[in-house]
Parts: structure tokens; C-alpha cells; sequence
């Protein structure tokens, strides 16, 4: 879906929790014959799918106006230079991706690797375009600790888009 030139995906958990909600507020509604229940009813559900929705909407338009940012600051390393004290940087990594996780969750992980080594890429909201394993990769990102306060270097990508590369 599409909000003013921003790609907006809504999680498939999300949905399978509205439809589980709205099933059972069904059947509630149904047996008991309390009708009325509607009026609050819909619109709790309308909210329960309204929200995330908004909400991927804010995150995307927030990584869609930094891409720019880390495009012109990023400096090109290669994995294995990436370390404790690149924490905090901005850097730009190209690689082969060799595993993608949680596309259907809005919260994409990858393993990227080039020839010097492996890195885990997260990104906290959708991808701009269909990224899979062995796909080859640019991605523009800070460098942070896997779980905030400790734990190896991952990037956290703003920007992560296919290219193409001659192999030669």
C-alpha cells in the first residue's frame, strides 16, 4: 500500500491478529445478541489494524527522509574492519546476501558478506524493494550493539538496495 509515495506493509501477524480478535468479538456478538457491543467493537478492530499501519507509515517516511543523510556521510569499509570501535559509525557495506529473516514482520534481517567476512544488517521497518539470499546488496547504516547495551556489531540499516556487479 501506498500513502503519499511511501510504501506502507502491514504484518502478517498483525492481520492474523485483527481476524483473531474480530472472529471471537464475533461469535461473542452472535450468541449473546448484544448488537450494541458493534458500536465499540469496530471501531477497537478499525484501531487494532489503523495503528500499525500509522505507524509503519512514520518509521518509513523517517528512514526515507535519512537515506539521503547516510548516502552523502557513509564511508565504504569492509566487514572484517568492522568492529567495537565502529560503534556509532556510518558506513557503507556491499556483499552477497547469504540469509534473509522477518520480511513478513516489517523487520527485515539479513547476513551480508563480502570476501573479508560476515555481518548481521537489521532494519526497523519495511524494505523499499524485495530483498532475498543471494541477492548482491549495498547498504548504508550505523554501526550499534546487537542488544543496545552489549553483544557483537550489527548494522542498522537505513538503506539497503540490490545492485548489480559485473563478475568478472
Amino acid at each position: 500500500m501506498k500513502i503519499k509515495n511511501t510504501n506502507v506493509k502491514i504484518s502478517a501477524i498483525n492481520i492474523g491478529v485483527v481476524g483473531f480478535f474480530a472472529f471471537f468479538f464475533l461469535v461473542y456478538v452472535i450468541i449473546s445478541g448484544e448488537y450494541v457491543s458493534l458500536l465499540w467493537g469496530i471501531p477497537i478492530l478499525a484501531a487494532l489494524f489503523v495503528i500499525p499501519l500509522v505507524l509503519s507509515y512514520m518509521s518509513a517516511t523517517e528512514y526515507s527522509d535519512l537515506a539521503p543523510i547516510y548516502e552523502a556521510e557513509a564511508k565504504p569499509v569492509r566487514v572484517k574492519t568492522i568492529n567495537e570501535s565502529s560503534i556509532g559509525n556510518i558506513v557503507k557495506i556491499e556483499g552477497l546476501v547469504e540469509k534473509a529473516m522477518f520480511k513478513s514482520l516489517n523487520r527485515p534481517q539479513f547476513h551480508v558478506a563480502d570476501k573479508t567476512g560476515m555481518i548481521s544488517v537489521k532494519m526497523f521497518t519495511g524494505l523499499s524493494e524485495d530483498i532475498n539470499q543471494d541477492d548482491i546488496v549495498e547498504v548504508y547504516g550505523q554501526v550499534i550493539k546487537r542488544y543496545v547495551l552489549v553483544g557483537d556489531p550489527v548494522i542498522n540499516a537505513v538503506v539497503i538496495r540490490k545492485i548489480k556487479k559485473d563478475v568478472n
